[in-house]
C-alpha cells in the first residue's frame, strides 16, 4: 500500500472516531505518514491505533521528545509499526514549556518505559502514570534538562580547549 493510501485510511478512521483530535492536516514527510494530535487526545488515539484490528499498530518503534523552533513548546514523537502489513506512522503531540506533561504509553507498550525515562531525562517531559519516572542516563543531582535549547551545547566554563581546534 502506498503511503498516500495509508494516510487516507488512517485520516478517515481518526476523523470519524476523534473529530477534534487531529490538530494539523496529515502529511507524508520523509515518506512516513505523520499526524499531529492534540495532547488531550493522544492516549485515546494511540490506544485506537494499536488495538484497531485493521490498523494494528502493535509495535512502538521509537518515542522521543523535541522542542519547537520557537522554543515555546515541547513535544513527543511516537513511531508506530504494523509489522504484518509493514505500515508505519508517526504521531506527534505538543504542549507548552510550562506544563510538559503527557500520559504514559507504558500501559499500551511496556517497552515505552525506558524511552519515556530517557525523554524525561533530557527534555523534562513528565509522563503521567509512568511506573518509575526518574533519570536514566544523567546523574540524579542534575537540575537541568540538557536537550532543551535554553542550555548551551558546550560547557562555557571550560578553559582547556582552544577554539582553533574546532574551526572557529
Amino acid at each position: 500500500m502506498m503511503n498516500e493510501e495509508l494516510l487516507k485510511i488512517i485520516q478517515e478512521q481518526l476523523s470519524a472516531r476523534f473529530p477534534e483530535a487531529i490538530e494539523h492536516h496529515a502529511e507524508v514527510p520523509q515518506d512516513m505518514v505523520t499526524f499531529i494530535i492534540r495532547k488531550e487526545n493522544i492516549y485515546e488515539v494511540l490506544s485506537f491505533l494499536k488495538n484497531d484490528s485493521e490498523l494494528n499498530f502493535h509495535f512502538l518503534t521509537d518515542l522521543t521528545g523535541m522542542q519547537t523552533a520557537d522554543e515555546k513548546h515541547l513535544g513527543v514523537i511516537y513511531h508506530l509499526h504494523n509489522m504484518p502489513k509493514n505500515y508505519r506512522v508517526r504521531i506527534k503531540t505538543f504542549f507548552p514549556m510550562d506544563k510538559p506533561e503527557v500520559p504514559t504509553a507504558t500501559t499500551l507498550w511496556p517497552g515505552a518505559n525506558w524511552m519515556e525515562r530517557e525523554t524525561y531525562d533530557f527534555f523534562g517531559i513528565r509522563f503521567i502514570g509512568h511506573p518509575n519516572l526518574k533519570r536514566i542516563l544523567n546523574v540524579d543531582e542534575m537540575d537541568i534538562f540538557p536537550m532543551r535549547k535554553e542550555y548551551p551545547l558546550e560547557d562555557q566554563t571550560r578553559d582547556d580547549k582552544s577554539d582553533k581546534m574546532f574551526g572557529r
